[in-house]
């Protein structure tokens, strides 16, 4: 399952969903919830893209009735991405009113893998003691911080970097450069 929430860096969503489609083999079901501000900040930056690029079952964001709202669901990995960071501590701190905070609960619950992908810079104390508490709750907080081993050309290139890596915690086996 993959959400994004009202952050900037779409682009690392784009990516991922072209990611996931390559491996389609690797999953079972895939879904998409976006909060409204996800949907409005990907118009803003990404115009000429289509949001649901691959006709993603998609849920809204106010269906508390989807089947990752609860813990006897199959979903097994919810990543986040892009997460903003009123989602990340509204989830840090237990607060599920939608169902992006909704079903990374149910995660956290269920002891299943949850992967917060936050573009935010720079972090105040409160951004770390909620990504602190994110992570003694069993998440994983991963910024979308690009690397520079592979030489990357492009934009496109640095954010593949983070793409590869969010897919790498989620357990996929992908072709990514390694170290």
């Amino acid at each position: 399952m993959i959400a994004l929430s009202g952050a900037s860096g779409g682009v690392f969503a784009k990516v991922l969903q072209d990611k996931l489609f390559q491996i389609q083999d690797q999953y079972k079901e895939l879904v998409l919830v976006a909060s409204n501000t996800a949907k409005e900040i990907w118009k803003h930056e990404l115009p000429k893209e289509k949001f649901n690029r691959y006709s993603i079952k998609e849920y809204p964001c106010d269906d508390f009735y989807a089947p990752f709202a609860s813990g006897s669901s199959q979903f097994d990995t919810m990543i986040i991405c892009p997460c903003s960071m009123g989602t990340l501590g509204r989830i840090a701190n237990g607060i599920s009113d939608d169902l992006i905070t909704r079903a990374a609960d149910v995660m956290l619950k269920e002891r299943r893998k949850l992967i917060l992908v936050p573009r935010e810079t720079p972090y105040n104390l409160t951004h770390i003691r909620n990504m602190e508490q994110i992570t003694l709750a069993g998440g994983i907080v991963c910024p979308a911080t690009p690397s520079f081993y592979s030489n990357p050309q492009t934009i496109n290139d640095l954010v593949v970097t983070v793409v590869d890596r969010i897919l790498d915690l989620a357990g996929f086996r992908i072709d990514s450069k390694r170290w």
